[in-house]
């Protein structure tokens, strides 16, 4: 039986844990649910009160029982009637955090204690002012040898370690220029192809959206991102217009990029959600799902942290059907940047079939040569792939 869980299953156990006197680091323990309340149609389990037993081998190695406090809300999504699911883990107590803050020098000399080359100390101790121990740990993560004790491959130059930086730095940027373009023509289309049918106040008819909840929380967001516009057309509309909501075409130049791809994911399935789609050469479903993945990298880019080899929390959809070139090796892990760069790639062949972005990508590859394309998902045959020749 596979059951999704929220994550506030793993805080719920975790604050039990380290509240009663029962374990003891390097206990081993289970974790049990029993689901009360089936829909016997659906065969899924809804938001749903739910029965939780702890145990753990005691010294006679006899299961004792405890159980957590009730009652506990659980998510769970899709499992068989009949069945309970069980996690098992290590009980790990928390300590106090009592680490003293090193100064740059003495960050460089623990690097070194652990095996890391420096060619030029006077440069790096200057580049830690700019640049943090912190963010930088990110990058050296790769070239350790011994992962819990931080010790370094033999070899291992910090020069390498600043490279890889500058290319995830270098990555962010030439991605985030192009989501950019992608972003605006997203905006463009979907005001003009609803508003053709449903007129330029379409966001105010709540009949287009699947939820009426989500759409009441849309609309007031929406309302807060006008109210804080400093965009001249919108503030001219206020002084003429009555409106509570400006027309769509000017609402969706100056709302975010995440409350865009809201706005499409719970308009109703219809003829012009379709459309929207088919525009980009993809089916809804995709498209909606592409948008959610393209805000997430998006803000990955605009806060600075690591992209080129991180396992994305939020993964798009392979396209069922596709009207332009796709990637024939449908086995590639979509939660990787390779899956991202192509997605971006197909999108700007349909917006702009002269884009550069693949000459920019094989130049950075180029300037840095050295870097891992298989952490960042990309398979031994990527450049026979159509789509990116």
């Amino acid at each position: 039986m596979f059951v999704v869980l929220k994550i506030e299953i793993e805080n719920l156990v975790r604050d039990f844990l380290e509240k009663t006197d029962l374990f003891e680091p390097g206990d081993v323990f289970w974790l049990y649910y029993i689901p009360s309340n089936i829909d016997d149609v659906a065969k899924k389990v809804r938001h749903d009160i739910v029965k939780l037993y702890l145990n753990k081998m005691n010294e006679s190695k006899q299961l004792e029982w405890i159980n957590l406090p009730q009652p506990t809300t659980l998510t769970v999504s899709s499992a068989r009637l009949g069945c309970f699911f069980y996690i098992q883990g290590k009980f790990m107590r928390k300590k106090v955090y009592k680490e003293p803050f090193l100064s740059y020098e003495e960050q460089v000399s623990l690097l070194k204690s652990r095996g890391l080359f420096f060619e030029d100390e006077p440069k790096v101790l200057n580049l830690l002012e700019y640049v943090s121990y912190y963010r930088l740990s990110n990058y050296w993560h790769p070239f350790l040898e011994d992962k819990q004790n931080k010790t370094f491959k033999k070899d291992a130059n910090f020069n390498d370690v600043f490279d890889l930086y500058k290319f995830d730095k270098d990555l962010r940027k030439i991605i985030m220029a192009e989501i950019e373009k992608i972003e605006i023509a997203i905006r463009s289309k979907m005001s003009h192809i609803l508003s053709l049918s449903n007129g330029p106040l379409w966001l105010e008819d709540e009949a287009l959206f699947s939820n009426s909840e989500i759409y009441t929380s849309m609309i007031d967001n929406i309302r807060k991102e006008i109210n804080r516009s400093h965009e001249s057309f919108i503030i001219s509309f206020k002084k003429e217009y009555s409106n509570d909501i400006p027309p769509a075409f000017m609402v969706l130049e100056t709302t975010s990029f995440g409350t865009l791809s809201k706005l499409y994911k719970y308009l109703k399935s219809s003829k012009e959600k379709q459309e929207i789609a088919y525009f980009f050469g993809l089916l809804d479903k995709a498209f909606e799902s592409w948008i959610h993945s393209l805000v997430y990298v998006r803000n990955i880019c605009a806060h600075h942290v690591r992209l080129w080899n991180r396992q994305m929390r939020i993964s798009p959809l392979h396209p069922k059907a596709h009207k332009n070139q796709w990637l024939d090796n449908k086995l590639i892990h979509k939660d990787r940047a390779y899956f991202i760069l192509s997605m971006i790639i197909y999108l700007l062949n349909i917006i702009n079939p002269k884009h550069v972005f693949k000459q920019k990508l094989g130049n950075l590859f180029q300037k840095y040569p050295g870097i891992d394309k298989t952490a960042m998902g990309f398979p031994a045959d990527w450049q026979k792939e159509p789509l990116w020749l």
